[in-house]
C-alpha cells in the first residue's frame, strides 16, 4: 500500500491551521504545519512535502517571497502549492510563479471539503 500524501500547511491562523490538519488528517494525509514563511521554508526544504497550503499574508515572510524562493530551488520547484488568501488581488502578484498543478483559494469563499478537492485534483495531476 502506498504511504498517504505529506502536506503542508502554512497558515499564522492558529485556528485554521488546526481545522485543516485535523480534516485532512481524517483524509488520510500525513501533515505538518509552519506558522510562517520561515519556518514554512525551513520545512519544505528538510521534508520536501507533496503538496503545500500556502497563506499568502503571514509574518517574516510572505507568501508570496515563499512561493518566489521555493520555486528558485530545482530540489522542491515541482511541489504544487495551494495558495490561500484573502484578497483576490494577491493571485495576480503570484499567477506568473503558478505552475498548471497550482491553484488558489479565496478564504471567505471555501469550506473544508473544499480544500480536500483540490488537494486530490492537484496531487493528481503531478502523479499523471
Amino acid at each position: 500500500m502506498a504511504s498517504p500524501a505529506k502536506i503542508l500547511i502554512v497558515d499564522d491562523d492558529m485556528i485554521l491551521r488546526e481545522m485543516y490538519e485535523a480534516r485532512l488528517k481524517e483524509e488520510g494525509y500525513e501533515i505538518s504545519v509552519a506558522s510562517d514563511g520561515e519556518e514554512a521554508i525551513q520545512k519544505v526544504e528538510k521534508e520536501q512535502p507533496d503538496l503545500i497550503i500556502l497563506d499568502i499574508m503571514m509574518p517574516k515572510i510572505n507568501g508570496i517571497d515563499v512561493m518566489r524562493k521555493i520555486r528558485s530551488n530545482d530540489a522542491i520547484a515541482n511541489i504544487p502549492i495551494i495558495l490561500l488568501t484573502a484578497l483576490v488581488r494577491e493571485i495576480d502578484k503570484v499567477k506568473e510563479m503558478m505552475k498548471e498543478y497550482d491553484s488558489y483559494l479565496i478564504k471567505s469563499d471555501i469550506m473544508p471539503g473544499e480544500v480536500v478537492e483540490k488537494i486530490k485534483a492537484a496531487l493528481e495531476k503531478t502523479q499523471s
